[in-house]
């Protein structure tokens, strides 16, 4: 099977000569190939699209030594673009893309990502997003640490990049379909030297519905072997699609050198190989045992989540469902293919881009066509299934595919489409509020028409591409429903929407999602097991060195181009005896080790951490830059910390009943269910703000979230430009 079935292949490859016919060349750079020396090029590719305007420059040591790559490169090249001011959507908004020095290394798992950063349509600050394919190694490999974009086409482009040939072009590209899945297959055969030369080539895409929405994410292909089709993956968060279809980018294109071992001309490749044979034989030995990524990917979760009442279901309101059984691991490892090896990279044995090949599509532009869905991951099934009440895996998928080809982010989307069915539920929309569509809790049909509408940039689709933030500020001022009610039910921090974990029982969680500095999503801080389950966070001051430390460590996989899954998904046989077992100590040491043999740079667990300490703050003080970064902007919904309404109260009335009598000091027997809900409001809300100050403490800021010149100057972090941000905030 393959992502586009032969015959629709044949239809929408029909005349690649004639379309590279009707590109027109506006601007061109000739350019030296290079593949890096010891992870590093040393070198950027600037683009303005709007000037028509390409060079390169060096990227100088310093801003190595400081910025270490990947979301560090992003977020430098980004706060020299902008002003205070800047808005996504502004010419001055740049859009980088930066691999990290560790990216493109075969030998140890989950080693091919690249990071995204730009300003967010939906938070106005700055988003990173980190993203697999092989658009990111093949950029490095052609000569570039960062791509970075700037400007704003006239009319639709493409940008190629031409790693053998040492040339790069900016195309008018006027007849090619937008469509990711399309994009990604007709580009990549487009380019390429013949069939195989596929794989070295890789496509960046977002699709018609990114020109309507916020919440656009971008696609990275890569040429599947065995499938003989490309598969993508997304940088979903934030809206980074949006702001490639805003400066006229129908695609990237990378054609880059064939992939070799030492591509990255590492300093001591044994030392790599060594590190990642053991990380091999782990991943084979033990997965089938503890998390099944080889055959089930993320999707493993499930119904994990939903015996620990994690799984979000009914935008947030409960914790797990009957149905959830339809949806689980055991549906998914028979859907997705089983008989290949999955992997986004090159050498990654966690092969955890599970596909399910041979689908028909039964709704929208493509109706009966056969593809392939790359995915579902947890996040997608939770969010389009459970949270939406949705628990017919064939509609989780076709929502899935249309979320990708469209180029829609999958996260935000599920909360998005969440919000709006209980606002259907609650009253706040009717149908001749939405324009006639009605979408209601376990509607799959209408979750697919109201997506299909968004990518037109119509009706109710229109309205909820906007975001949650938005739609609560519109739903409140139209008077359709109480203010503090969508406040406290609209999932979203920052103005991004949250990924698909229900706190409410995880005080760590909660301050792992709203602490963030780009808004709630899960890859920052995920301690809902160590703080709920495994109580290991008794205290504010574990929680906060949790709240401190973990963020940092993931941090680090997105400044070197790494995938985090690996680190913890897989354990050593023994790691339950070694100290600290939640770092699994023994992978740490693998990343030392895999620092060290590619840059030569031989580092301490302080020294990881200080990396990427520098450039948490920094992004911090960014967001301040930007009008955000203080503790009111650390504010979650309610509804992320305890129960909102009185269907949630009594879903848990024992638990909630119990902590009312044994914490608040309140007997429940004779309170109605609103005195309830207000006492344990209450209890609830003074520890999230104690949380608060205890994080902030331990990372060095002040009491409304500020670093302090202390905290910047002890990490190297005094710039003149960043101590010119943080002054005003200290006065006093």
């Amino acid at each position: 099977m393959s992502a586009i079935d032969i015959t629709r292949r044949t239809e929408v490859c029909h005349d690649l000569p004639g379309q590279k016919a009707a590109h027109k060349v506006l601007a061109e750079l000739r350019f030296s190939p290079s593949l890096p020396q010891r992870g590093y090029t040393g070198r950027a590719l600037l683009v303005d699209l709007g000037k028509r305007q390409i060079r390169e420059e060096k990227i100088p040591d310093r801003v190595r030594e400081l910025f270490t790559g990947g979301r560090g490169y992003g977020l430098h090249y980004l706060w020299n673009a902008v002003k205070p001011g800047t808005r996504w959507n502004d010419p001055e908004n740049v859009l980088v893309i930066s691999p990290g020095p560790l990216c493109g290394n075969t030998q140890y798992p989950g080693s091919g990502k690249s990071l995204v950063v730009t300003l967010s349509p939906l938070t106005d600050i700055p988003i990173d997003s980190n993203v697999g394919g092989y658009f990111g190694p093949l950029l490095k490999f052609s000569g570039f640490d960062a791509l970075v974009l700037s400007g704003k086409a006239a009319r639709d482009v493409i940008l190629v990049i031409d790693g053998v040939a040492g040339r790069v072009t900016l195309e008018e590209a006027p007849q090619e379909n937008p469509d990711s899945h399309v994009a990604a297959e007709v580009f990549t055969r487009m380019y390429a030297t013949d069939e195989k030369d596929l794989p070295n080539v890789s496509v960046v895409a977002a699709g018609r519905a990114s020109e309507h929405c916020r919440v656009g994410c971008l696609n990275f292909s890569w040429y599947d072997l065995r499938r003989k089709c490309t598969r993508i993956k997304q940088a979903g968060r934030g809206g980074t699609g949006t702001v490639f279809r805003d400066k006229r980018l129908k695609a990237l294109v990378v054609h880059g050198p064939r992939v070799t071992a030492d591509a990255n001309h590492p300093a001591d490749l044994e030392r790599i190989a060594k590190a990642g044979e053991k990380m091999h034989f782990e991943i084979h030995d033990y997965d089938d045992q503890q998390c099944h990524m080889r055959r089930q990917g993320t999707a493993h979760l499930v119904e994990i989540m939903d015996a620990y009442d994690l799984l979000p279901v009914h935008n947030f309101q409960y914790g797990n469902h009957p149905d959830t059984p339809k949806i689980n691991s055991k549906v998914w490892d028979a859907r997705f293919t089983q008989t290949t090896v999955d992997g986004c990279w090159y050498g990654c044995s966690m092969a955890c881009s599970k596909g399910a090949d041979g689908f028909v599509l039964r709704t929208g532009p493509y109706q009966g066509h056969t593809v392939t869905v790359d995915g579902p991951e947890y996040e997608t099934a939770a969010g389009l299934g459970s949270n939406c009440g949705i628990f017919d895996p064939h509609w989780l998928l076709e929502c899935n595919f249309y979320c990708d080809t469209y180029g829609v982010d999958t996260i935000s989307y599920g909360t998005i489409c969440a919000f709006v069915m209980e606002c259907f539920q609650r009253g706040i929309l009717n149908a001749e509020r939405s324009g006639g569509l009605t979408v209601n809790f376990g509607d799959g049909a209408a979750q697919l028409e109201m997506l299909h509408q968004l990518a037109q940039g119509k009706g109710l689709g229109a309205i909820a591409g906007q975001g949650v933030a938005r739609m609560k500020k519109l739903f409140a001022e139209k008077g359709w429903g109480d203010a503090q009610l969508l406040r406290d039910m609209g999932m979203e921090v920052k103005g991004l929407e949250y990924s698909q974990y229900n706190s409410k029982e995880s005080l760590a969680q909660q301050g792992g999602y709203a602490l963030t500095n780009k808004g709630p999503q899960h890859d920052e801080a995920w301690l809902i097991f160590m703080d709920m389950v495994n109580k290991q966070l008794p205290t504010f001051e574990d929680k906060a060195e949790a709240l401190h430390y973990f963020p940092l460590f993931r941090t680090w996989f997105g400044l070197c181009g790494l995938c985090k899954l690996p680190w913890n998904d897989i354990e050593p046989a023994d790691n339950a005896k070694q100290p600290e077992p939640q770092k699994v100590p023994e992978h740490v040491q693998n990343y030392l080790n895999l620092f060290a043999g590619v840059t030569g740079r031989e580092i301490t667990v302080q020294d990881l951490l200080l990396m990427s300490e520098r450039v948490y703050n920094f992004q911090r003080v960014f967001n301040l830059r930007m009008g955000k970064g203080r503790r009111e902007h650390d504010q979650p919904p309610y509804r992320s910390i305890g129960p909102v309404t009185r269907e949630e109260y009594q879903s848990r009335a024992e638990r909630y009943d119990k902590e009312l009598k044994e914490k608040i000091g309140v007997e429940p027997s004779g309170l109605s269910v609103e005195e309830k809900i207000r006492r344990v409001r209450e209890y609830r809300l003074d520890r999230y703000q104690k949380l608060c100050d205890a994080v902030y403490k331990r990372r060095g800021w002040t009491s409304d979230g500020v670093p302090t010149l202390e905290t910047l100057k002890k990490l190297g972090m005094d710039l003149p430009e960043v101590v010119e941000v943080v002054r005003p905030f200290l006065k006093g």
